[in-house]
């Protein structure tokens, strides 16, 4: 017996089914993904979602913070927050948060290549370093092109160990103004001051620092030159997946600041608040429960509207003279009870194969 008999429905039917399941997969997938650059839930080339598994792979807790609140109720010590390029600026209290967090014993990552928010957070949170905003390139050690330069000198730092190089992408030079220097370009690499993508007379060569660390507080603050570090598709080039292994795994917890970036898929933003929130979790199982049993009762109560036997519960056809027997003539009110039987009996018959 194929699907069409068995569920004695048509192939319209089935195309409306297979649409309807397609479009709810489809808004499901649009609803819990985002394409948003640096996104934890970007699984694209220009997305962050590996961060997560970074995290999960050195055996550290990872959360998304979609509010700088959320630093209140997080142990500062072992706990490193990373921000990847904000979209804008931290306002006078959440500043006072982030700079609680630090001073407290956290370390706070920024990650940026134009700096434009992010010195601003560096300053309020009393950290010394600043993202320069230029572009760094290099003709003789890059990845594929002289934006993608690779800085091979590496400090003897904790954090560096297991760190032969890093893999920038259109990246920029830190100012470290005291702070120590975990990462440099090659001595032939240069600012790209008017970025025509060649090297003019009056452009600077040398090292150029492209990651910082210093201590704020009972904290630290590190600051790497450029954000795209961390997105998927640069973790598989040299030295980075290692250095976001060195700094996850040297802390127990990793908070994922998206209080400033893109919006976050709808469906995950539920999810998150769903689990932040027990009292709504017991009205969301709450509901749910109730959803389970009303569907549970579903088919006794469409047998009754329609008069089908469905249901071992359900009185035999002798004993209830308003059941089949009167649906059946009420529908042909011109047959004979003889005719009637025989149209029962094969009904009968029927639902029991």
């Amino acid at each position: 017996m194929n699907l069409r008999d068995r569920f004695d429905v048509g192939y319209p039917q089935l195309v409306l089914v297979a649409l309807t399941v397609v479009t709810v997969v489809g808004l499901v997938v649009a609803a819990s993904t985002s394409t948003a650059a640096f996104g934890s839930y970007n699984d694209a080339w220009d997305g962050a979602s590996e961060l997560r598994e970074q995290a999960q792979a050195v055996d550290a807790e990872s959360e998304i913070v979609r509010n700088t609140t959320q630093y209140a109720s997080a142990s500062p010590n072992g706990t490193v927050a990373v921000v990847l390029s904000p979209e804008s600026g931290y306002g006078p209290r959440e500043t006072d948060r982030l700079r609680s967090f630090v001073r407290n014993g956290g370390t706070l990552l920024v990650a940026e290549d134009l700096g434009q928010h992010a010195n601003a957070l560096l300053d309020t949170v009393g950290a010394r370093a600043r993202v320069t905003g230029q572009l760094l390139r290099d003709e003789q050690y890059s990845y594929q092109s002289t934006a993608l330069p690779i800085a091979r000198n590496i400090s003897n730092a904790s954090l560096m160990a297991g760190v032969d190089e890093l893999t920038l992408n259109h990246g920029s030079p830190v100012d470290p103004n005291g702070a120590t220097v975990l990462a440099s370009s090659s001595e032939v690499a240069y600012v790209d001051e008017n970025r025509n993508g060649e090297l003019d007379d009056g452009e600077e060569i040398g090292a150029k620092p492209v990651a910082t660390a210093e201590s704020v507080g009972d904290g630290r603050v590190l600051v790497v030159g450029d954000p795209s570090l961390f997105i998927n598709a640069m973790l598989d080039r040299s030295g980075n997946r290692a250095f976001v292994r060195s700094v996850f795994g040297a802390h127990e917890r990793v908070l994922l600041d998206y209080s400033h970036a893109g919006g976050l898929p709808p469906l995950s933003v539920a999810l998150l608040i769903v689990r932040d929130a027990p009292l709504l979790q017991i009205v969301v199982g709450a509901l749910g429960i109730g959803a389970i049993g009303l569907f549970a009762r579903r088919p006794g109560v469409v047998g009754r509207l329609v008069g089908r036997v469905g249901s071992a519960e359900e009185p035999s056809l002798a004993s209830r003279p308003e059941g089949l027997a009167a649906f059946v003539r009420e529908r042909h009110p011109d047959w004979d009870d003889e005719r009637t039987e025989r149209v029962i009996q094969g009904i009968m018959a029927r639902r029991d194969e």
